[in-house]
C-alpha cells in the first residue's frame, strides 16, 4: 500500500536504529509530523521495515479521544479493522486480539497495568505520546516504567514523544539520546485582536465572522471548554450556508468527534470549535485559519471532591505557538489572537506539570501498591511537592487505604485495583454489603464522568438520570459499574456511603442562610437558594467547583444528623478564634465534628498551639490579610512568577490558594513559636521562602532582590506588585551617573525606573535609561529647573554625580 509522505518519514530510520542501540529514546517532532501514526507501526515492522521491537508495543495517550483516533488512523493506514494489528484500550472501549502488535492505551490504564504486572509481560516497548502535556499519569507511568526497566526488564524499550519539549531536561533525566524531526510548516501571519471585557464566547463568535469575511479556508478555534464551545456555536447558528460549525471536545460521541476532524465536503467551509485537544494530539484536515482565545482549562488540586477541579487559565507560550502552527500545516495561514501582542511576552513559557499542582492521593496510593512509601526514591521529571505528598498521605490514612507507616492496607489494596480516584475507590471498596457496593459502583461510574446523569447537584437526581440514560456512553459505564459491584443496588444508605468516602465534607447549613454550608474540613460551600438541597440541614458533599474560599457544591446528598455525627466522629477539645480586626483571641472548649461546632463553653486563655491554629483558621477563612501578610505573600509570588517567565527557574506552580491550603506545613511552626503574637510580615516571608526548593531560594536572593543599591548610595525597595513591576522609585538625582539600565532575572527583565521630583512626586518613568538621558530627561529637566531651581539638574546626567536630591548649596 502506497503511503503519503509525512515529515517523520525522514527520521524513521534514525528512530529505529536509536531504539535498537539504546533502551530509552526521546523524539521531538512538531504537530502534524506524523509521529503518532507512523512511529509505532515502523517499530512493530508493520510498514516496509523489519520489526525493531520484540513483543507488543504500548502507546500511551493522555485522552480517550486521542487514543481512539490514533488507533483508528493506524488501522486504516494498514487497510485493517481496529483490533487486528492495531488495538485500543480505554476505560469505555477495548478492541485487541492475539494479532495485535500495537496497542493504544490511555495513560491512566497503563498505570493500572504496570501495577498489576510490573514485568509488563509480552510488552517490548512503551511509547509515551504527547508527553509535553505533562499529565500526572504520564509522569507516574514513566517513573514506574523506568523502575521496572532497571530492576526487572533491561530489555524493555521506552520512547518519549512530544510536540514541544525541553529535550535537554528530558534527555538528562532519562539518560537518553534525542531525535528531532523538523516537520513541515508554512508561514503563518499573526493578527492580534486585543482584549475586551466581553464574554469569551462573544469575542470568539465575532472573530469567527471576521475571519470568514477576510480569509478563505476552514477555521480551527480554540476555547477553554465545552461550555464556551456550546455557547459560541449557538451564536454562530446564522453563518453562510457553505459553513458548517462542528464542536470538538472529549464528552462528545465518537461520531460527533469524527465529524469534527474529517475534511469539509467540496464547496464547504468548516469552523471547528475545539478545546486544547486539537493543539497537537489530533489532525484536522483543511485548516488554514486559527483563532485562539488564549485560554486553557487545566486540572488543579480540588482540595476535596473527586481529586482535581478544572480551572481556566491563560495558555502558555508553548501552547499558543502550537495552536498558531496548526494554521500552517497545508499552506500559508493566518492566526487571530484574542489578546494584545505585548501580553504574549507575559505568558508562562510552558504548561505547569500536573504533578506540581494536582491532588496526589492517587499517585501515593499507586506507589504504596508498588511497594514504595517514599516517593523521593523514584526518578521524576519533576519531583512531587512534599506538601502535596503529605496531604495525600493524610487523606489516604483517613480513608483507611494506608496505615500510619504508609503501608497499603487490605482496603487500600482493593481500592488500588479499581480504575478510580481514591475517594471513589474507597466508596466502592468500603461498601459493607453487596447491595451497597452495587450502589457505590453506580455512583462512582456517573461521578467520574462529567455531566453524566444530568447537571443537578442532588446525587439522587443524577443517579435517576443515569439509570434512565440509554446512550452508548451510559451503557458502557453501567457495564463497568456491574463489574465493580455485582448484584442489585439498594438506595437506602446512599448518604452514609458517601460520608465514609468524604468524612471531611460532611456539612451543616449555616443558621439563617439557605444554601450556605460549613464542612467538617472548615471550608465553606454553597448552593443556589433555588436548589431543593439548599434547605437540607446536613449534607455530605462529593464534588466541589469554583474558588477554594467558598466552593460551589456540584454533587451532594442529604444525610441525617445521627449518621453525620456517627460517621464523622465527634470530639471534645480546646479551640480559639482570632479576630484580625482587633488582633485578639477568644478561647473555648468545644464539642464538634471537625470545624462544625455542636456546643461550647468559654476558656480564659488559649495555649500557644491553640492560638497558632486559630491564626491558621483565620488565614484559611480570610487569606493572609488576616495576619497582615497579604502583601508579602503576593510580593513573593510575583517575584517567583517573574523568574518563571524569564526561564530562570523551573515552574513552581505556587498560587495564593495553594499556600493557604498548605499553611499548616510551612507556616504553622512559626505561628506556634509566636504563641499568641501575630508574626511580622518579614517573618512570614522568610518562612515561605524557606519552604521552597534551594534553587528557587537562591534565584530569589540573586535575581529577584527586595532592594537595589543606587549610585547615590541609597537603597531603593523593588516594588513587585505595581502594574509596571518590577519598579524602583527615587528622586531623579539618585540615578545620575547610571548609564546601564538595571535589570533583574539574570539580566532578562528591565526594572521600571520611576523618577521623583524633590517633592517626591512622579515626574518620569523609563525602562531604558540610556535613551532617557538623551531625550526625555531634557524636557523633564527644563520643567524641573523652573519649579525647583535650587536643585541639581545637570545637562549630562549620565556622567553626573548621583546624590540624594539635596539642593545645590548642600552638595
Amino acid at each position: 500500500m502506497t503511503r503519503p509522505f509525512l515529515p517523520i518519514d525522514d527520521v524513521l530510520a534514525e528512530i529505529c536504529s536509536g531504539l535498537s542501540a539504546h533502551s530509552r529514546l526521546v523524539l521531538a517532532a512538531p504537530p502534524g509530523a506524523g509521529k503518532t501514526t507512523r512511529v509505532p507501526l515502523a517499530l512493530a515492522g508493520l510498514l516496509d521495515e523489519a520489526a525493531v521491537i520484540d513483543g507488543k508495543i504500548l502507546m500511551l495517550e493522555p485522552r480517550r479521544i486521542a487514543a481512539r483516533m490514533a488507533a483508528q488512523q493506524m488501522a486504516k493506514s494498514l487497510g485493517e479493522k481496529l483490533g487486528q494489528s492495531v488495538g485500543l484500550t480505554t476505560r469505555v472501549d477495548r478492541k485487541v486480539s492475539d494479532a495485535t502488535r500495537v496497542e493504544v492505551i490511555t495513560d491512566g490504564l497503563f498505570t493500572r497495568r504496570i501495577l498489576s504486572d510490573p514485568e509488563l509481560t509480552g510488552i517490548g516497548a512503551v511509547i509515551f505520546d504527547e508527553f509535553h502535556e505533562r499529565r500526572l499519569n504520564s509522569d507516574l507511568g514513566l517513573s514506574l516504567a523506568m523502575e521496572a526497566q532497571g530492576a526487572l526488564r533491561d530489555d524493555l524499550k521506552l520512547l518519549i514523544m512530544s510536540a514541544t519539549l525541553d529535550t535537554e531536561k528530558v534527555s538528562s533525566v532519562l539518560g537518553a539520546p534525542v531525535v528531532e524531526s523538523q516537520g513541515r510548516q508554512y508561514p503563518v501571519e499573526t493578527r492580534y485582536l486585543g482584549r475586551s471585557q466581553d464574554r469569551i464566547e462573544d469575542r470568539m463568535a465575532s472573530a469567527v465572522r471576521k475571519a470568514l469575511r477576510e480569509e478563505e479556508g476552514s477555521i480551527l478555534a480554540f476555547l477553554p471548554g465545552a461550555r464556551e464551545i456550546q455557547r459560541t456555536a449557538e451564536q454562530l447558528e446564522r453563518v453562510p450556508d457553505n459553513v458548517r460549525v462542528a464542536p470538538l471536545f472529549g464528552a462528545l460521541s465518537p461520531a460527533e468527534q469524527d465529524a469534527a476532524v474529517s475534511p469539509a465536503p467540496d464547496g464547504m467551509r468548516k469552523v471547528v470549535l475545539a478545546t486544547d485537544i486539537a493543539e497537537s494530539a489530533l489532525t484536522i484536515e483543511g485548516v488554514r485559519i486559527v483563532i485562539d482565545s488564549g485560554l486553557s482549562r487545566v486540572a488543579e488540586d480540588a482540595a476535596g471532591g473527586l481529586g482535581t477541579r478544572l480551572s481556566t487559565v491563560k495558555a502558555s507560550r508553548a501552547s499558543v505557538d502550537q495552536r498558531r502552527g496548526r494554521a500552517g500545516r497545508l499552506s500559508p495561514g493566518v492566526c487571530y489572537r484574542l489578546w494584545d501582542e505585548a501580553a504574549t511576552r507575559g505568558l508562562m513559557p510552558s504548561p505547569v506539570p500536573e504533578i506540581l499542582k494536582s491532588d496526589l492521593s492517587g499517585l501515593v496510593l499507586a506507589l504504596a501498591e508498588w511497594g514504595e512509601r517514599d516517593a523521593t526514591r523514584l526518578t521524576w521529571m519533576d519531583a512531587p511537592p512534599a506538601g502535596r505528598l503529605k496531604a495525600a498521605q493524610a487523606l489516604l490514612t483517613t480513608l483507611g487505604a494506608i496505615d500510619q507507616d504508609g503501608a497499603l492496607t487490605a482496603l487500600g489494596s482493593e481500592m488500588a485495583r479499581l480504575p478510580l480516584p481514591p475517594r471513589l475507590g474507597a466508596l466502592v471498596a468500603g461498601a459493607p454489603t453487596p447491595q451497597e457496593r452495587a450502589l457505590a459502583a453506580e455512583i462512582a461510574a456517573l461521578a467520574g464522568e462529567r455531566g453524566m446523569g444530568g447537571n443537578s447537584p442532588d446525587l439522587r437526581d443524577r443517579l435517576a438520570g443515569f439509570r434512565r440514560d440509554g446512550s452508548p456512553r451510559a451503557r458502557s459505564l453501567k457495564a463497568q459499574a456491574k463489574a465493580w459491584g455485582k448484584g442489585a443496588a439498594s438506595d437506602g444508605n446512599l448518604a452514609s456511603l458517601l460520608a465514609r468516602a468524604w468524612p471531611d465534607q460532611i456539612a451543616r447549613k449555616r443558621p439563617g442562610s439557605a444554601g450556605s454550608y460549613l464542612m467538617a474540613s472548615g471550608r465553606a460551600a454553597m448552593l443556589p437558594e433555588t436548589e431543593a438541597l439548599a434547605n437540607q440541614e446536613w449534607l455530605v458533599i462529593a464534588d466541589l467547583g469554583g474558588a477554594a474560599k467558598e466552593a460551589r457544591i456540584s454533587l451532594a446528598a442529604p444525610i441525617s444528623e445521627a449518621d453525620a455525627l456517627e460517621i464523622g466522629g465527634v470530639v471534645s477539645e480546646d479551640r480559639a478564634s482570632f479576630d484580625p480586626k482587633t488582633g485578639k483571641f477568644t478561647a473555648r472548649r468545644v464539642k464538634a465534628l471537625g470545624a462544625i461546632v455542636l456546643s461550647e463553653s468559654p476558656l480564659p486563655k488559649p495555649s500557644a498551639t491553640v492560638a497558632a491554629r486559630a491564626m491558621l483558621d483565620a488565614i484559611r477563612e480570610g487569606g493572609f490579610a488576616a495576619i497582615g501578610a497579604d502583601d508579602v505573600v503576593r510580593e513573593t509570588l510575583a517575584r517567583i512568577t517573574m523568574l518563571e517567565r524569564a526561564d530562570c527557574i523551573a515552574p513552581v506552580a505556587l498560587e495564593a490558594e495553594a499556600l493557604i491550603a498548605s499553611a499548616g506545613d510551612w507556616l504553622l511552626p512559626l505561628l506556634k513559636r509566636k504563641g499568641a503574637q501575630v508574626p511580622a510580615g518579614h517573618e512570614v516571608r522568610e518562612a515561605l521562602i524557606a519552604s521552597l526548593d534551594w534553587p528557587v531560594q537562591e534565584a530569589l536572593r540573586k535575581d529577584a532582590p527586595l532592594s537595589l543599591s543606587l549610585p547615590s548610595g541609597q537603597t531603593a525597595q523593588v516594588d513587585y506588585l505595581d502594574d509596571r513591576a518590577p519598579l524602583v522609585s527615587a528622586r531623579a538625582q539618585a540615578f545620575f551617573g547610571l548609564s546601564l539600565h538595571p535589570k533583574l532575572a539574570a539580566e532578562r527583565v528591565p526594572v521600571t525606573v520611576e523618577m521623583l521630583s524633590p517633592g517626591m512626586k512622579p515626574v518620569a518613568t523609563t525602562q531604558d535609561l540610556g535613551r532617557f538621558w538623551g531625550a526625555g530627561y531634557l524636557d523633564m529637566a527644563k520643567d524641573m529647573r523652573g519649579r525647583y531651581p535650587k536643585h541639581d539638574w545637570p545637562a549630562d546626567p549620565a556622567n553626573a554625580k548621583a546624590h540624594e536630591g539635596r539642593t545645590k548649596k548642600r552638595l
